[in-house]
Parts: structure tokens; C-alpha cells; sequence
């Protein structure tokens, strides 16, 4: 374990995602982002918390390889639902389709994270896995409709922003980190960075 001490290291987030790049700003950690050139649908399909577990660290290694000296947190997502694997919808018609299947049934939201960081000459590596619980309320073709051209998320797993207004579309969220279904469990990461001998603001 690196010794703690009041400069923090060079950071990276292993994304270019800019819901996880405000989560983690919510740290007040400072860092930069680097994209982790990992072809995700080149994975085999698994069981969804070890899909997340594996491509979270996939990341993380492959930003870590090009800057050695730096620490960097990977982070991914995967949902299931009913033994479905979901994806981002990628378009406003798919993101209709997705919410009218998930009418009225609870998906499992698998998120997790990666750190790895130069620890005595040698990469180390720590994970965490959070899993959430989302029951979703019945939804009819207007609420859906209503929904979608309000706030468009077809870049979003499961076709929601859950910290907007797709929070209106759940009847129960179940979940031991808060931000997690956000797309970066933020109580799992602070953890991780302690661990390693971060001492975070």
C-alpha cells in the first residue's frame, strides 16, 4: 500500500463519459479523462456482474498501460432483466421499446469499478461491485411518449437518466450506493482510493 500523504497522484477515469466524469468530480479529486479503446462487444456474454467486472478492469488496464505512472478507475455497466441483457438504445424509438418491455418489472443493474495504480514498482489492482434493484411502475404508450421527448437518454443503459426525470418511471430503487445506477458507485470507489492510501478532500 502507497503511504498516504497530502499530494494526491496523477489521476485518470478510464472514460469518456461525462455522467461518470461529474460523479467523480463530486470527490473533488482533481483528474483528466482518457478514452480505454476496449472493443466491448469483442466480450464474450457472461453472467451481467462479471461482464461489468471484467470490462471495468479492462478499462482501467488498458488506460494504465499507455500512463504507468498514473492511477486510473475503470468503470461499466451492465443491466439484465428477466435473463436479458440490456443495451444502450441508441435511438428515441428504441429507448420506447425498451421502457414498454421494462413496464412493470424490476431489472438488476450491475456496476461496477476498477483501480489500478503503481504501488513499490508494481501494478496493483482493487474492484468493488455494486448491484441495484429497479422495480418499474406500469407504463402505458403515452407515459413512456411523455417521458422520451421530455428527456431523451438513448445513450443510457436501460433508456433513463435516473438523477432526472426517469426517476418518475420507478416504483422502488434498491441499492447500498446511492450513485451506482448513475454509472459510477462513487461509496465504492472513495473505498477503493482509501484503501490504496489516498487521503481523499
Amino acid at each position: 500500500m502507497n503511504a498516504p500523504g497530502a499530494y494526491p497522484p496523477p489521476l485518470l477515469l478510464a472514460s469518456t463519459s461525462p455522467y461518470r466524469a461529474r460523479l467523480l468530480q463530486r470527490l473533488r479529486l482533481t483528474f483528466d479523462t482518457c478514452a480505454p479503446a476496449v472493443d466491448e462487444e469483442a466480450e464474450p456474454a457472461t453472467e451481467p456482474g462479471d461482464r461489468a467486472r471484467r470490462l471495468a478492469s479492462l478499462k482501467a488496464r488498458a488506460v494504465a498501460r499507455q500512463h504507468p505512472e498514473h492511477w486510473v478507475i475503470g468503470s461499466d455497466q451492465v443491466a439484465s432483466c428477466v435473463g436479458r441483457i440490456l443495451s444502450k438504445p441508441g435511438s428515441a424509438e428504441q429507448q420506447k421499446a425498451q421502457l414498454q418491455w421494462l413496464s412493470g418489472k424490476t431489472a438488476e443493474f450491475h456496476t461496477a469499478v476498477a483501480l489500478v495504480y503503481p504501488d513499490g514498482g508494481r501494478r496493483r489492482e482493487r474492484q468493488r461491485l455494486v448491484r441495484t434493484r429497479v422495480r418499474f411502475r406500469p407504463l402505458d404508450s403515452d407515459a413512456i411518449n411523455r417521458y422520451v421527448d421530455a428527456e431523451p437518454a438513448a445513450d443510457c443503459c436501460g433508456g433513463f437518466k435516473c438523477e432526472g426525470l426517469g426517476i418518475t418511471l420507478f416504483k422502488a430503487v434498491q441499492s447500498p450506493d446511492p450513485t451506482a445506477l448513475e454509472g459510477l458507485p462513487l461509496i465504492a470507489t472513495a473505498t477503493l482510493l482509501r484503501q490504496a492510501g489516498l487521503l481523499l478532500p
